[in-house]
């Protein structure tokens, strides 16, 4: 028996709790994240406001069905591991607030019906991106967390991709050089973005990543060091990569200096965790990364509406 079934069998849940819990597994908080990527993707593809907003409403929804599958199946390979660190030793699993079938059959139920509702009501180019990021997500990155610190790089992809669904929900057949280059761009910020992010992470529950046998960076070496080189490349990679949209988007100077002062405080505070990697400075690079991406994004959102004049 299952170290969740146990738990399962010795306090029951009420079925208000266990729906309740359902929401838990979806990770709301990072498929709200997901989803804001997507959908400025679709904003930026359609040079504004598409058309269409029920595209828009129909790519966020499958879009949140398959996030939520892929976080639920996270947390049930990972289920034994989460009971073994604080941080999430009281997700719905080791908790024994869901059982192992009931979580099963929510990731199961999500994919296929966040999969299907993709092909059908926006295109299956955007359904089958949604698939493969799920299967990155879910098949390849999650196991090799145990197995290699590469596992960022695989979840960093897995993590870009709604970027992709969001631009091609909007525009599923790219026929300029220019709009080809900008949906790389998008993808680019959100992959580099997720180093800095996640090496304060792997930072931070260092002890606990290595308790629970998983193959973090400031596990494997835990001075810091190596943690700190991939988050100031990433964020320095950032800067002009940040920038390109100006060129692209044929911006004024304002969104250049703000894009500009914003990566340039995101790359200071990844310099100082380099420098001194400690708790403090984690933090404040954790804080400085769940400030840029929705700042960032942000202002390529307002692009077409304000910036081009200013």
């Amino acid at each position: 028996m299952s170290t969740s079934a146990a738990l399962y069998e010795v306090a029951p849940v009420s079925w208000l709790l266990r729906g309740w819990a359902l929401v838990e597994l979806s990770k709301p908080k990072i498929a709200l994240l997901e989803l804001m990527t997507v959908a400025v993707a679709a904003c930026i593809a359609s040079s504004g406001l598409p058309a269409d907003g029920w595209l828009l409403l129909h790519a966020l929804g499958g879009t949140a069905l398959v996030a939520s599958s892929a976080s639920a199946l996270n947390q049930w390979l990972e289920r034994d591991t989460d009971g073994r660190m604080a941080r999430t030793a009281r997700r719905p699993l080791p908790a024994g607030r869901l059982t192992d079938w009931e979580v099963l059959a929510f990731a199961a139920a999500t994919v296929l019906g966040g999969t299907a509702y993709l092909a059908l009501a926006v295109n299956l180019l955007t359904a089958g991106l949604g698939l493969l990021t799920w299967t990155l997500y879910v098949w390849i990155y999650t196991p090799l967390k145990t197995r290699t610190t590469l596992n960022t790089l695989v979840g960093a992809v897995a993590g870009a991709g709604p970027v992709l669904m969001g631009w091609t929900a909007a525009q599923p057949e790219t026929t300029t050089r220019e709009a080809g280059l900008m949906a790389a761009t998008l993808f680019c910020i959100v992959f580099l973005w997720q180093f800095p992010h996640f090496m304060a992470i792997a930072w931070l529950y260092r002890r606990q990543y290595a308790a629970a046998g998983a193959r973090m960076m400031t596990v494997v070496e835990p001075t810091g060091r190596i943690a700190g080189v991939q988050a100031v490349l990433a964020a320095a990679l950032l800067v002009p990569v940040s920038l390109y949209p100006s060129v692209l988007m044929k911006t004024g100077p304002l969104y250049v200096a703000l894009v500009l002062a914003l990566s340039l405080a995101q790359l200071g505070t990844a310099v100082r965790f380099l420098a001194r990697p400690d708790d403090p400075a984690a933090r404040r690079l954790l804080r400085m990364s769940l400030i840029y991406l929705p700042a960032q994004f942000g202002l390529l959102l307002l692009t077409p509406f304000v910036f081009p004049w200013l």
